[in-house]
């Protein structure tokens, strides 16, 4: 198959698979997008959250949108390629597309999907020697209804800038024990200014005891679907006396206030995690997979 980035005005590109479209998604785009993505909303909520927060069009978003257009011009896949990828697509021809144009661009830290969907990429995507250095899979655990609280948690309130410095330390650690690496050490100012910008959107939970950070968890999308939460931490101090399930029960409440449900995913080793999740009236609602890829190295000289 010979796949290229086309704008829209050029003329669709011939494939194995019949004629198809390769775009570069514009702002004038937003709204087919965000009707595409919300066929799925429980599964395309990363795409839409970073849409509904940055546009379609925006360097925040650590990569570019692209379209996969059938024969008669009708949207029939999108996907975010970039530092982290992700992709929504009607049929297999668009998987395969966007597997191939992944593997082009060196920038990928990692793809995230269903896991049949990744199967599907990987039986697509060109292995020359390990494809990625790590594979991670996944539970979507989610929530629907909020639940009567009988011991409601003092002092959980959203971050302000004053608690950058205990925020940003716990999630580059939570960071380095998910991949491996540490955005610290690797992007240290990007990654702090990253942290602070979600502080700013009130996007960040936290429970501050002594000047420790006792609980913490992130708002990574937002919109009334779906409400999608990352970097939930309890102190090691904390953890087994049922702070966390009692944190997050709390904090769902309230954030089910404006939203449908509530979702966040775990590692399926995590048992502690998982267990805490349930406890908080969570449950498992699919399964996912993470492909970690290797940085491009240059060639020795050696």
């Amino acid at each position: 198959m010979t796949v290229q980035i086309a704008n829209r005005q050029t003329q669709p590109i011939v494939t194995q698979s019949g004629s198809t479209l390769i775009v570069t998604l514009k702002v004038e785009d937003q709204s087919e997008v965000l009707s595409f993505l919300s066929r799925r909303p429980e599964h395309t909520f990363v795409m839409a959250g970073l849409i509904h927060d940055n546009g379609l069009v925006s360097e925040l978003n650590r990569g570019t949108f692209l379209g996969h257009r059938n024969a008669k011009g009708e949207l029939d896949g999108v996907a975010l390629i970039g530092h982290i990828s992700v992709f929504e697509t009607a049929n297999e021809e668009a998987l395969a597309t966007f597997a191939q144009l992944m593997q082009r661009c060196p920038s990928i830290h990692a793809v995230i999907g269903e896991a049949a969907k990744i199967r599907s990429f990987l039986s697509h995507y060109e292995v020359n020697g390990a494809p990625h250095w790590l594979f991670c899979r996944e539970q979507l655990f989610e929530k629907r209804r909020s639940e009567k609280i009988e011991e409601s948690v003092t002092g959980l309130r959203l971050a302000t800038l004053d608690d950058l410095d205990l925020v940003v330390p716990v999630h580059a650690q939570m960071a380095f024990e998910e991949c491996g690496i540490n955005p610290l050490f690797t992007d240290s100012e990007g990654f702090y200014r990253r942290c602070a910008r979600r502080i700013e959107q009130k996007r960040v939970w936290v429970k501050i005891e002594n000047n420790q950070l006792t609980f913490k968890a992130d708002i990574i999308t937002e919109t009334p679907d779906i409400t999608y939460l990352e970097g939930v931490y309890v102190n090691d101090k904390n953890r087994g006396k049922g702070l966390g399930a009692k944190c997050l029960k709390n904090l769902t409440n309230e954030l089910l206030k404006a939203t449908r449900s509530v979702c966040l995913l775990v590692n399926e080793h995590n048992t502690s995690a998982r267990a805490c999740y349930q406890k908080a009236g969570y449950e498992v609602r699919e399964v996912y997979d993470t492909l970690f890829f290797r940085p491009v190295q240059e060639p020795s000289l050696h």
